[in-house]
């Protein structure tokens, strides 16, 4: 495809807008009151900088309160501390500005931090103030009652109140600790896996602070280099691999005056994993622990003042406890809410009773305030859709349409809800209140694609699908096949949202047709659906997707399966790799973007979940392994790896090549120097499109 610089296309939208995300208002913050609603949003569709916003409900003015641009007095906010660059790599942060922020208990005062220079401002006027600190702050947090921020810079805590006078320091050089030691950061497991980004959370009164102590010494040392850069200093960090030692995490409760501390004594040899904190009371945590093998979840009520304990729940499952967003929480009578597999699907439990059908499942606990609970879920017949519901003593209610993915913040009576589908262009963040309702005005840009998707449940397992047509395709015409899988665990691809699918359209525009695949491992569809993949992330998955497209073809004959392709990206990399090492006889050409090609490179919560522990059994690592097959490669095979990638290291594809060119299997390889795992660089992103079509059109 030719393009100029006076004409737009989908390829520079996409790179452009970061995959059609700028714009867009995010991170909605609600007051208790529900008169105020905070949020991010930068300018305009191709805006990398957010600002923060304050709408007014019942005005429904919305005011611009904090814009980098002033704040920093004209420079970038490009020098960000390393614990900064680590937090938006774990999250897929590509935006810059205020990428998050954090308010007291009444949403009336805001913190945050840009360029590691730390900022105050009041949410009702646009006026904010910088506070000077000795060094770069990362994840600045307001205690409740708006006097104090503890904020973490380098391997240290520290408390000042808002005049910046200092009021706690906690730091591992002043303790005589190791170098490896830190102090109020989440560990590289818990940001990557556990969905768990902070390391330390203020009690309700502002009175103390729990605070998370890693240590990574036990943790391997893993050394990330810039190829096209021979004169920088590899980067070094503890990468904890599947099979070798995790970092010591342990938790302790201290007065934010540093009068008082308590260690809280759980036994972390046992369960290593401290997945969730959450305070109850000015006086009591929730600690959610996992064994190292995930088998055993544990949730203890904590007494923040003696560090006494109390078992509260404790869940067993032979294969694997999932971890679920928003739960462990209590409701005000301290009956403890949970989400947990029972009868096929994940359910919402309230003192071990399950409130939901086994037909509803359960993806998240958005509030649990009074006696009422809010939780995302999907219809078992419909994992393409996520819905809003609500459950008190009257029963359950569903609070947003059947269709659509929707997501919901919630504020007193005021509730905003985002609702996308493949139906409207954009995604729109609705506010309803006793004022009446408001959109929130988004900037995000209109693609320059328009995706027609047909969803299928296809073959004798019903495997949810997506299938992408080119616009006005003669009848009868004959055309390859682009399979667009992620394919496993953690992660749908065939959901009801609009933006989803551009990428798929694009290139069903230019003469495929795509077919998106969620086989057996994906989300949505119950605990036995979930749990095939255990021991083994291969077979089944594989299976899935060419029992899919010989489905889907037999509806839809127009599918040439004499010429199949198949890109992914990171599982999916694998998947795509896999499926031309396995099945050359269905699978013609493939794009194995940033693929993990052997799993005991990746790291240990994800890949142990499924796998088991390496260093007790090794074989289901041998028989997933990339390298082991790449003898049996009759395919063309485009590997991708960004060579700044800490999450999947540029090792796999380069030990994966190695053993291709030693089984003389020719292929190609596409090194993204600087590029990490979310690949955010406007020109790597779209040009990036522009050689894949490349490659499968030489190849199909």
């Amino acid at each position: 495809m030719n393009t100029t610089a006076s004409t737009d296309t989908y390829p520079r939208q996409y790179s452009r807008t970061q995959r059609l995300s700028l714009g867009e208002p995010r991170n909605i913050t609600i007051s208790p009151d529900g008169q105020s609603v905070l949020f991010l949003r930068s300018r305009s569709g191709s805006d990398p900088v957010n600002c923060l916003w304050h709408l007014d409900v019942e005005s429904k003015k919305e005011t611009l309160i904090a814009d980098p641009l002033i704040m920093l007095g004209g420079s970038d906010d490009q020098d960000l501390p390393p614990a900064e660059k680590a937090r938006r790599e774990r999250l897929r942060e590509g935006a810059g500005g205020i990428t998050s922020y954090s308010t007291d208990a009444n949403a009336q005062r805001f913190t945050c931090s840009l360029g590691g220079r730390l900022f105050i401002g009041e949410t009702s006027a646009p006026l904010t103030r910088e506070i000077t600190t000795t060094s770069l702050v990362f994840d600045p947090r307001l205690s409740p009652d708006g006097s104090m921020i503890g904020f973490v810079s380098a391997a240290s805590l520290h408390v000042i109140n808002t005049h910046g006078q200092t009021q706690l320091s906690i730091d591992p050089a002043d303790k005589d600790e190791s170098e490896c030691v830190t102090w109020g950061s989440a560990d590289f497991i818990a940001a990557e896996e556990m969905g768990r980004y902070r390391g330390f959370w203020w009690s309700p009164d502002s009175q103390h602070l729990a605070v998370c102590r890693v240590d990574n010494s036990p943790v391997q040392t893993w050394h990330i280099a810039d190829p096209a850069h021979p004169e920088r200093t590899p980067q070094v960090m503890r990468y904890p691999a599947a099979g070798t030692d995790n970092a010591l995490v342990t938790l302790t409760v201290f007065s934010h005056d540093g009068a008082t501390r308590t260690d809280i004594p759980w036994d972390n040899t046992v369960f290593p994993y401290l997945a969730d904190v959450t305070w109850t009371s000015p006086t009591r945590l929730l600690i959610t622990v996992q064994s190292r093998d995930q088998k055993d979840l544990v949730v203890y009520e904590v007494n923040a003042s003696s560090g006494a304990i109390n078992e509260l729940c404790h869940e067993h499952h032979d294969q694997w406890v999932d971890l679920v967003s928003g739960a462990p929480t209590m409701l005000d009578d301290e009956q403890l809410v949970m989400v947990l597999d029972r009868e096929g699907s994940k359910r919402l439990l309230l003192d071990g009773v399950a409130l939901t059908p086994a037909t509803l499942n359960v993806r998240s606990v958005i509030s649990a305030v009074d006696a009422e609970i809010i939780f995302m879920a999907n219809d078992m017949e419909h994992p393409e859709s996520i819905t809003a519901w609500r459950w008190n003593t009257a029963g359950l209610q569903c609070l947003t349409p059947d269709g659509g993915t929707h997501s919901m913040w919630r504020g007193s009576s005021t509730q905003v809800i985002r609702s996308s589908s493949t139906t409207q262009s954009r995604a729109t963040i609705k506010v309803h209140s006793a004022h009446g309702e408001h959109i929130i005005t988004s900037y995000a840009e209109e693609p320059l694609v328009q995706p027609h998707v047909t969803f299928i449940r296809a073959g004798v397992r019903r495997i949810p699908c997506a299938l992408l047509l080119p616009r006005n395709v003669k009848p009868g015409t004959k055309l390859p096949v682009l399979m667009d899988p992620y394919g496993g665990p953690g992660h749908e691809r065939v959901v009801d949202s609009y933006a989803a699918h551009c990428t798929s359209q694009w290139f069903a525009d230019q003469g495929f047709a795509v077919l998106v695949v969620d086989g057996r491992g994906t989300p949505g569809l119950g605990t036995e659906w979930e749990r095939a993949v255990y021991h083994d992330l291969a077979t089944v998955v594989l299976e899935d997707q060419v029992d899919a497209l010989r489905a889907v073809a037999e509806l839809h004959p127009e599918l040439d399966l004499t010429r199949v392709g198949i890109r992914g990206w990171s599982f999916g990399g694998y998947l795509a790799a896999l499926a031309v090492l396995r099945r050359p006889d269905i699978f013609h050409s493939a794009i194995a973007g940033a693929p993990v090609t052997d799993w005991r490179l990746y790291d240990t919560h994800y890949t142990e979940r499924f796998l088991g522990n390496p260093s007790i059994d090794d074989s289901p690592y041998e028989a997933t392994s990339l390298i082991n097959e790449a003898h049996k490669l009759q395919r063309p095979l485009l590997l991708v790896h960004g060579l700044a990638d800490d999450n999947v290291v540029a090792a796999h594809t380069l030990q994966l090549s190695s053993a291709l060119l030693a089984a003389g299997k020719p292929h190609e390889v596409l090194p993204l120097s600087g590029v990490t795992h979310m690949t955010p660089q406007p020109v790597v992103a779209e040009n990036l499109l522009l050689h894949q079509l490349d490659f499968l059109r030489r190849t199909l």
